[in-house]
This record gives structure tokens, sequence and C-alpha cells, in this order.
């Protein structure tokens, strides 16, 4: 079973992100369950999202305290929040940054991946300049970094779950797919 874990803020998209993330999964024929983790947060205010997969049914209903990989749609929760607890050996930390991997000194020691995932989104309309959506852009450089799930079914989850701007989505996905550092 892989175990995924996201990170970020209200109204950024983790739980739409894991949602697609999961479906693009399921088009690779795998079991899927998504789920968030949040209670009366406010938006800005710091949310987890699970995802699990496996190629059996999956029974376990619990948060996801050992992830596989880490995805930090806001880099100003490292530090604020342990996004790596529990992180697995040779897991991955996917986070949405304009910086590359090694400034990311304090978390030495666990694979890295950056992707500027604001600038992509806001070069897609997606959002507005101030609160860019960066959730499909993330996806795309999961795609890339972990090889787990292909880009095209990343696009083709975007499409289906998505009410608006599905091919703009699609196209920050596939450059952030070309984009993404590690």
């Amino acid at each position: 079973m892989i175990e995924i874990r996201f990170h970020g803020r209200g109204g950024q998209g983790a739980v739409v992100a894991s949602k697609v993330l999961a479906v693009a999964f399921f088009h690779e024929t795998l079991y899927v369950q998504s789920f968030p983790a949040f209670g009366v947060e406010r938006r800005g205010a710091p949310v987890m999202a699970f995802l699990r997969v496996d190629r059996q049914p999956i029974h376990l209903r619990v948060n996801i305290y050992e992830p596989d990989h880490i995805v930090v749609l806001d880099p100003t929760l490292i530090g604020a929040v342990d996004v790596t607890a529990g992180l697995k050996q040779n897991g991955w930390i996917l986070i949405n940054s304009h910086q590359l991997p090694e400034a990311f000194s304090d978390l030495k020691g666990f694979r890295r991946a950056t992707v500027d995932a604001t600038s992509i989104a806001v070069r897609n309309g997606l959002g507005s300049r101030t609160s860019p959506i960066i959730n499909t852009a993330i996806l795309g450089a999961f795609s890339k970094v972990t090889g787990l799930v292909g880009i095209d079914s990343i696009a083709l989850a975007i499409r289906e779950e998505l009410s608006g701007k599905k091919d703009e989505n699609a196209k920050a996905a596939r450059e952030a797919f070309q984009e993404v550092r590690f």
C-alpha cells in the first residue's frame, strides 16, 4: 500500500488534489481511499488530506501516520507544522516553491522536490494572482517525481473531477510535470 499526505492551507485545494489524484490512480486500475482531516478551520488555516493506493481493496480507516510521500502546497507550513512526521525512508517531499530543493536545508536527509506551482497557476489563470489555485499543478509534479501515476491519468482525472477551467488545469499539471526540480 502507498500512503500520501497532503499539507496545505484552507482554500488552496489540498482536499481536491487528494481526490483528483485518487481518481487518476483509479484510472490505472488501483484501489484508492481519499479523505481530509480538518475541523472548524477557516480559510488559510493548516489542513491535511490523505490518500491510500493499493492493488487490493483498502480496509484501513485511520489517518496516515507514516506516509510514503508528502505534498506541501504552502512552504510556510514547513517549520510551523512537522510536515515530515512519520515520513518513510526514501519517501519524497514535494514542495510548492520557486526555490530549488537544496534551499530546504531543514529537510536535509529527505528526498526533496520543488515546483513553482504558484507561478504555473497564475500563468494559466487558475485563481487570482493573490490566491492562485495550485492543486492541479502540484499533481503534475507528483506524477513526474514519483512515477506512480501517469500524467495522462492526472489530466483525465482533472477533466472529470473539476467543474471549470478543465483545459487550463490540465495544462498546468503538464507544465509542472516538465518544470519540477529534484
